[in-house]
């Protein structure tokens, strides 16, 4: 069954519907140039209603007491989403203990060529590249051409993210093979405000293929 993280989640009802729904993550955001950005001492209320989801937190070139702050909340892992290099992510690993995920913004193939060079890292979230004028890296409801991902050999457990919502994920998976699969603004009707119905249309959808 293909696994599922919901991100971008700011409001306690929504965390706990999440939960009850059947999402294996549930994601936080601390870029503040994001409409669905969280502090770390908002979060720690959220966390009380991931239920068996587990906390996922979001950060893009974050410095180490910012990402001190979010671990102390008790997120043991971390979505990497900015232009952070192999290195830097071998670091965060080693110094946090965590579980880290290396996102990458994939347009054509050679986007993705370099994901193996990502060693630390236990995962790899492959999603739409921003617009060039984009302020930040992720969460614009962008897809990208998914036969990009047809001869590409995972070195890596991998996520999809970049435009999904209830309509097409299904199709998402059927046609990348994803093993698990991620949505922020595909199940928003407002920006930055999550939509019950639209939650658990996806995750009806992506547990059902």
């Amino acid at each position: 069954m293909t696994r599922v993280k919901i991100c971008g989640l700011k409001d306690p009802d929504l965390v706990r519907l999440c939960a009850a729904e059947g999402a294996d993550w549930v994601g936080f955001v601390f870029v503040e140039a994001s409409p669905r950005y969280v502090t770390p001492e908002a979060a720690e209320t959220l966390l009380l209603g991931v239920g068996r989801s587990v906390p996922v937190a979001l950060l893009a070139d974050a410095d180490d007491t910012l990402i001190d702050r979010v671990t102390a909340t008790g997120i043991r892992v971390l979505q990497l989403h900015g232009r952070e290099t192999p290195e830097r992510v071998a670091e965060i690993r080693a110094r946090t203990g965590c579980e880290v995920w290396k996102a990458f913004g994939v347009e054509t193939a050679e986007d993705i060529a370099g994901a193996g060079a990502f060693a630390a890292a236990d995962r790899l979230l492959i999603d739409a590249k921003p617009p060039k004028d984009a302020d930040r890296t992720g969460g614009h409801g962008q897809a990208f051409d998914w036969s990009i991902l047809n001869d590409w050999a995972a070195p890596k457990p991998w996520i999809l993210a970049g435009g999904l919502t209830p309509e097409n994920v299904a199709g998402a998976i059927a046609a990348t093979g994803a093993p698990a699969v991620d949505v922020s603004s595909g199940v928003e009707r407002l920006r930055g405000l999550k939509d019950k119905e639209l939650v658990r249309a996806f995750l009806r959808a992506a547990k059902e293929v």
